[in-house]
């Protein structure tokens, strides 16, 4: 037998190789359509941003918010669904797979299905010259952590709530502000100061400076170490809960 976390990572391979077809559209074919009617769009009366034309400014973020959104929206319902409709958790728990296992192999099936999408996104627009700099390779690393700081803590908390009714509240609150305020569309500058604070606090405000560095190969407002380790300690905190999450949850 594979090692357990190894186990688990192939069972959700595999059912993603018969549903691959239905995340086609949200996952690669989205980011590029919104990315042309804003970035090009919208870009046309925006003109620059500090310099740089709109449509390049905006890809690192539309780059990150789509890494992000993925790992919110695919740790919500399936996460959910394993425990109570499927009881999948429940079956693979009375093998001699752990807790610890099912959040390392879930988390390692979030970052592939990233890094799929972040791939293919950074292709196609390279290929439109959208991409300034060489350095535009180093989103990829930052997209991974990116996925699992935010996965780890979705994962947590769509294991241990017993109604769906809660991710509305989820992607009402937390989603769409972050994504809407988190330098995606416009420098973070532009808001006042108490909810510039709010937009600092989001793991993908980091994640868009980091990628937005890359790409257009200048250095981030923040040292590159802070922004990082941001990003670190919400994937140590959010494993831990997982963890303990999964470990009460399967007690049921």
């Amino acid at each position: 037998m594979a090692h357990p976390t190894v186990a688990v990572l192939e069972r959700h391979l595999t059912l993603y190789r018969r549903l691959w077809r239905a995340s086609l559209f949200s996952s690669f074919l989205l980011p590029l359509l919104f990315l042309a009617s804003i970035g090009l769009g919208v870009g046309g009366y925006v003109g620059t941003v500090g310099g740089v034309p709109y449509v390049e400014w905006i890809v690192p973020g539309v780059l990150a918010s789509t890494a992000f959104q993925m790992a919110v929206g695919e740790c919500t319902y399936s996460v959910m669904g394993e425990f109570k409709w499927t009881r999948g958790a429940h079956a693979m728990f009375a093998t001699r797979v752990s807790a610890w296992d099912m959040v390392r192999g879930w988390m390692l099936y979030i970052v592939f299905r990233v890094l799929i999408a972040a791939v293919v996104f950074l292709v196609v627009v390279g290929a439109f010259g959208a991409l300034a700099s060489v350095w535009s390779v180093a989103t990829v690393p930052v997209v991974a952590l990116l996925a699992v700081a935010v996965a780890a803590p979705v994962t947590a908390f769509a294991a241990s709530i017993d109604h769906d009714s809660y991710f509305a509240l989820l992607f009402r609150f937390v989603m769409i502000p972050s994504t809407l305020f988190a330098g995606v569309f416009f420098p973070v500058e532009q808001l006042p100061a108490l909810v510039r604070l709010v937009a600092y606090a989001s793991p993908l405000w980091h994640a868009v400076e980091l990628c937005r560095a890359a790409t257009l190969g200048a250095a981030p407002p923040w040292p590159v170490w802070a922004h990082v380790g941001y990003l670190l300690v919400f994937c140590v905190a959010g494993l831990y809960w997982a963890a303990v999450a999964y470990r009460k949850r399967l007690q049921d």
